[in-house]
């Protein structure tokens, strides 16, 4: 059967995309529960590719592993629905939800962000973006804003900001798909003169706060990453247990590298803290991974 005229078949909207899948909620805004960043973690790792259906039955008994209520859980697919993030479909004569198929692409931009995240080196060039949008659509000035800001930009004055040039084709096609590249330019560029290019980055960038949240991963996390690499694992429940660490690790993980474009070391503050937490992160992430999706796998299964 096709697709129906119901409102399930939304198209997702890309906002909503790095919004609920694969950034979570800015830090300081409208925190979303966690049963519901768990449901969407749980989508985005193991619902790809976009379309793959997770039967409801399976997705409650995941989060109940994880501590959740099925109401609670039936409430967030609800939400999701309706943004169009997610869409029913049948497994096996059994209701369940996919991840609409639109979204697959930048389901792709965040797996490489959350987990193969680069730094620039030193020499690197740099991408600036400036920006100019009249008083009368001020909302297009906002959303340029916020869809910079997600993707790692860093603020140097109104209208202008800035960040490694790796990030130009993430940023180009924000702007593509907003229908805001008109209001926007961007260029390469190299420090020249005497400034100091380190204090600037700590002006254009809240390295606090990005340091702040790698201290509360490192703390979370650091002794699972301890304890699964020096002890040997016992075989009965071992695949459950991972899953039940994983989650929640890839959940307060994967904004991470949306607040942190990958700057330069030499820009850095000593003994910056994102360094621990990507070893922490890379270690269990090899660890967990695939005992993980091997639970995940039997409790579809049935």
């Amino acid at each position: 059967m096709g697709p129906s005229k119901s409102r399930e078949a939304k198209a997702p909207d890309a906002t909503i995309a790095v919004d609920e899948i694969i950034a979570g909620r800015e830090p300081g805004g409208h925190e979303q529960p966690a049963h519901h960043r768990y449901v969407v973690t749980v989508f985005g790792l193991y619902g790809r590719p976009a379309g793959k259906v997770i039967p409801v039955a399976a997705l409650v008994r995941l989060l109940s592993e994880l501590g959740h209520e099925p109401a609670s859980v039936r409430s967030s697919i609800s939400r999701l629905k309706k943004k169009g993030v997610l869409v029913s479909r049948k497994m096996g004569g059994a209701s369940g939800y996919a991840l609409a198929g639109g979204l697959e692409p930048h389901m792709l931009a965040g797996d490489e962000r959350i987990f193969s995240p680069r730094t620039a080196s030193i020499g690197d060039p740099w991408l600036l973006a400036s920006f100019s949008v009249p008083e009368s659509e001020r909302q297009n000035r906002h959303k340029i804003r916020s869809g910079l800001a997600r993707l790692g930009f860093g603020n140097v004055a109104p209208g202008l900001c800035i960040a490694p040039a790796r990030l130009q084709i993430e940023a180009l096609n924000y702007m593509r798909e907003h229908n805001l590249s008109e209001y926007v330019e961007f260029f390469t560029s190299q420090p020249v003169g005497p400034g100091d290019l380190r204090r600037k980055v700590a002006q254009w960038w809240d390295l606090d706060a990005v340091e702040g949240e790698y201290r509360t991963f490192v703390d979370a996390f650091g002794r699972e990453a301890d304890r699964w690499l020096s002890s040997g694992r016992e075989v009965k429940g071992v695949h459950r247990e991972a899953f039940r660490i994983y989650v929640p690790m890839v959940t307060q993980w994967r904004r991470l590298p949306f607040m942190d474009p990958g700057l330069p070391p030499e820009l850095l503050p000593a003994r910056w803290m994102g360094i621990t937490a990507r070893r922490v992160f890379g270690e269990l992430n090899r660890v967990l991974r695939p005992m993980s999706a091997h639970y995940v796998d039997e409790i579809i299964r049935g």
